[in-house]
């Protein structure tokens, strides 16, 4: 080995400059450490490894077709991996990931967080699932709120419009007429 030092965007990465000792030819390599990570027992009780492919695939399911970048999601299944290899213990369930799945969602793309949710949570009733939706409203925070569009219409609830307060038009605050429509 010639050289050795830390590189990738995340200094995640250890680059060595080596030199063949037969020929004298250089080359680079890099490497990376690998994590073990927990076995998942998942709710039937059977164990196996973690899929980094089977996260990828729920995670893609439920953002199709929504604005979200592939970076975005890469991060997430590696802000996930990063928690479950600090899990000291050699087993995590799998509603822990589940959570974690959803926590990260919370913040990415609320459709994508109430899609996963409405299979990862099995709702039992249309109430449920409502009641769901109406709580991830609550907590969306005030740039959220105005990057994204309502989940539940307040019209086919029965609920008044809400207050422009909250940066969002309604037809008092849009400067639009009802009449003639």
């Amino acid at each position: 080995m010639v050289d050795s030092r830390v590189a990738g965007p995340e200094q995640e990465q250890i680059r060595r400059r080596r030199q063949c000792r037969a020929c004298g030819a250089r080359f680079t390599t890099f490497e990376r450490a690998e994590f073990s990570l927990p076995r998942v027992v998942k709710r039937s009780g059977e164990r196996v490894a973690f899929d980094e492919e089977k996260l990828r695939s729920g995670l893609r399911r439920a953002l199709h077709k929504r604005p979200v970048k592939t970076d975005d999601v890469e991060r997430v299944i590696d802000d996930i991996k990063r928690q479950l290899s600090a899990v000291t213990a050699p087993e995590v369930k799998s509603d822990r990931i589940g959570e974690m799945v959803l926590a990260a969602l919370h913040g990415l793309d609320h459709v994508a967080y109430i899609r996963f949710a409405s299979i990862y949570l099995s709702f039992a009733s249309v109430q449920s699932f409502r009641e769901a939706i109406e709580r991830l409203e609550d907590d969306l925070s005030p740039e959220m709120r105005r990057s994204q569009m309502r989940l539940i219409d307040e019209e086919a609830t029965g609920n008044a419009p809400e207050s422009a307060a909250d940066g969002r038009a309604t037809p008092e605050t849009d400067g639009g007429s009802q009449e003639g429509m």
